[in-house]
């Protein structure tokens, strides 16, 4: 049996899932994105949206145009030896995104900071100083999930959801990070806030980070993140991307 080969379960009667794992890797990653961009480029007849996560490529598409059979052979086709996809596993640009991490932007971060037994700017400085890749979107628009969270912070989820992030807010829970693009209860702990706005209908593409990108948090103080707040809500874009392939 071909451990590398996807397993494809149906979502309903209309929707697919391309599973290529059950772990938060770099190399599964690498795999679902290179499918869904494959797929994105030649779409068969019938497909109609594709949705990317952690591990699996989720795929809606039309009975009436395409059977789930023809749906997967299509797949089957387009998939790519491992080790091509391996390779595909390394981020193609890096963003540095300017972070709050003062208690006034970042209001989980004494909590957080005494369950996991250190001080508040000994967090700050160990969740800066990490290399994350971003995942995948979900839960809301632009809410970017982060792999590569030290496990230093890996911090259980809380019990009950706390009420709304403010946009912009830089979150940590369970093993991962992630940013949120507008207010919503969570369960994780706000632990910074940055002025950047991930998710903007005006830009080309809305989405700021792509899947596969690489992620550093860059510590500013709070008079600069009211300065950078005030040019990213005039539509400039204050996090910095550098090309790595």
């Amino acid at each position: 049996m071909d451990k590398t080969a996807p397993r494809f379960l149906d979502c309903g009667e209309a929707a697919l899932s391309v599973e290529f794992g059950d772990s938060v890797d770099p190399a599964i990653n690498a795999r679902v994105l290179t499918l869904d961009a494959r797929l994105r480029a030649a779409p068969p007849q019938g497909l109609r949206e594709t949705t990317p996560t952690y591990r699996a490529l989720l795929l809606r598409y039309e009975p009436l145009e395409i059977s789930r059979d023809a749906l997967v052979a299509a797949i089957e086709g387009l998939l790519a030896p491992v080790d091509i996809e391996a390779k595909l596993s390394q981020p193609a640009a890096r963003w540095t995104i300017p972070c709050c991490y003062d208690p006034a932007f970042a209001e989980d971060i004494d909590e957080a900071a005494a369950l996991l037994g250190r001080a508040a700017p000994s967090l700050a400085q160990l969740h800066a100083g990490a290399d994350y890749r971003a995942y995948m979107y979900g839960f809301a628009p632009g809410w970017c999930y982060l792999g590569g969270l030290p496990q230093a912070l890996a911090i259980p989820r809380r019990a009950s959801p706390r009420g709304p992030t403010p946009q912009g807010a830089v979150l940590i829970g369970g093993a991962l990070a992630l940013i949120a693009a507008n207010p919503m209860p969570t369960g994780w702990y706000v632990i910074g806030r940055t002025p950047e706005r991930m998710f903007a209908l005006r830009r080309d593409p809305p989405f700021l980070v792509a899947p596969g990108d690489a992620v550093r948090f860059e510590p500013i103080d709070a008079g600069t993140f009211l300065t950078l707040d005030a040019r990213a809500c005039a539509g400039e874009t204050v996090a910095r991307k550098e090309a790595l392939q």
